[in-house]
């Protein structure tokens, strides 16, 4: 959420960058948070002089009382409830701003850093860097949702019946290279230095908030409404809301946690060829990397993300592209993003499958994530967090870049999770 400080000393730089981000009427947006904020001032002023008059008139009063001036006293008690009177509406008036205010903030996207590029959508993207390994496959290659059919791997009919469209039931070989994955990616992010967390996988409406899900994100997520819970999208939300309404010290950062949950998103108005298989579920698993740090050290930790994660794609083997996000593409939170797609040699396209995003002090500020620096000073932290990886677009990845006349093929990396070296 943008800081007042942002909004008052930098307003054209906020709103360039929210013009960058496509966020329709910006300009208006920032006007009307200055005049909520200015009147929010104004009336914590008076409410300020209101009480010190208050206070001044009261003691007054004792002094009157032993003079044995009682009207005056009198008087003067009178003239402390008028102000007190008055007050309660110009406090109501404060906290009426305040909240239109603050309603206003969360409707209000990050301010994109400058060298996010232009532009609208994904083709717009800019291509930082690729690798990987070719892959040639036979002629009559098969996409993935033909392989875990062939194979016995994954029913999508199965999970139709059970749950709905979206909600997989993997099997034998395919549910035993689900759990290897999850447990290379956990294994690799702590010999990166994460610390594991298991959260909740549903969160309350104040944990949505603080990381910026809600409201922007409502619709795509499950709501149980009886509950007032939701069911998470990633574990950003219950990893980075450990750190809501805390004040660290700066020793302790940066911080490092990584998470597997089964993830949830109603993916409304998905539909089509790009949808089909494993290319966009309701529920799937992930492995999330959540930083806390320094604003000075943010930046390093960016990139320390972005190496982890290609890391994980040169073990797997599989081709790679690292993109930086232009502002029309950007998340509603996030300052600055790069995501990483795999290349799906047999449907012939990119497949994103992770987004690793520095979000400033954006969500640290809805949160009130702070920290003492050096000199005992409460700074907002700034947050990161990225994929490291969702599993099902790799998994789709995997099982077309990998098939042979054989069988599939496991990379070397994954055997030791696996036990086994080949799909059969």
């Amino acid at each position: 959420m943008l800081t007042l400080k942002m909004i008052t000393e930098e307003t054209d730089r906020v709103i360039r960058g929210l013009e960058k981000k496509h966020f329709k009427d910006a300009k208006e947006a920032i006007a009307k948070v200055i005049e909520l904020n200015d009147k929010r001032r104004s009336t914590q002023n008076q409410l300020d002089n209101n009480l010190a008059e208050v206070n001044s008139l009261s003691k007054a009063i004792g002094g009157l009382m032993k003079e044995g001036k009682k009207e005056e006293a009198e008087a003067t008690k009178k003239r402390v409830a008028e102000i007190k009177e008055v007050s309660k509406g110009i406090q109501a008036e404060m906290d009426q701003a305040s909240e239109e205010m603050q309603n206003l903030l969360y409707t209000i996207p990050n301010v994109p850093y400058d060298e996010v590029p232009e532009g609208v959508a994904a083709e717009d993207n800019v291509v930082e860097k690729m690798g990987g390994m070719e892959t040639e496959l036979p002629k009559d290659a098969l996409p993935h949702w033909e392989l875990t059919k062939k194979y016995d791997l994954i029913d999508f009919d199965l999970g139709v019946k059970i749950t709905g469209a979206g909600f997989p039931v993997y099997k034998g070989q395919g549910a035993q290279l689900q759990r290897a994955l999850i447990n290379f990616f956990l294994d690799e992010a702590r010999k990166s230095g994460y610390v594991e967390i298991m959260p909740p996988t549903v969160v309350n409406a104040a944990s949505g908030f603080g990381t910026g899900q809600l409201p922007d994100k409502e619709g795509q997520m499950y709501h149980c409404e009886v509950d007032d819970l939701y069911l998470i999208p990633t574990a950003e939300v219950p990893v980075t809301n450990i750190y809501r309404d805390v004040i660290l010290d700066d020793k302790q950062l940066p911080i490092k946690n990584c998470a597997y949950t089964q993830c949830f998103r109603r993916e409304a108005g998905s539909y089509g060829k790009d949808v089909r298989g494993l290319n966009r579920l309701h529920e799937f698993s992930k492995v999330e990397l959540v930083r806390i740090d320094k604003p000075e050290h943010s930046k390093q930790s960016h990139q320390e993300m972005l190496d982890h994660v290609e890391g994980l794609l040169q073990k797997l083997e599989l081709p790679y592209r690292i993109l930086r996000l232009c502002g029309g593409d950007m998340s509603f939170t996030a300052a600055l993003c790069f995501d990483f797609e795999v290349y799906s040699e047999a449907q012939k396209r990119w497949l994103e499958v992770s987004s690793v995003s520095n979000f400033d002090t954006y969500q640290a500020n809805r949160l009130k994530c702070r920290y003492r620096d050096e000199n005992k000073k409460t700074q907002l932290c700034h947050t990161l967090n990225g994929s490291a990886l969702a599993l099902p677009r790799i998994v789709a990845a995997l099982l077309e870049n990998n098939q042979t006349p054989e069988g599939i093929r496991i990379p070397k990396a994954l055997i030791p999770y696996t036990g086994f070296d080949m799909i059969k």
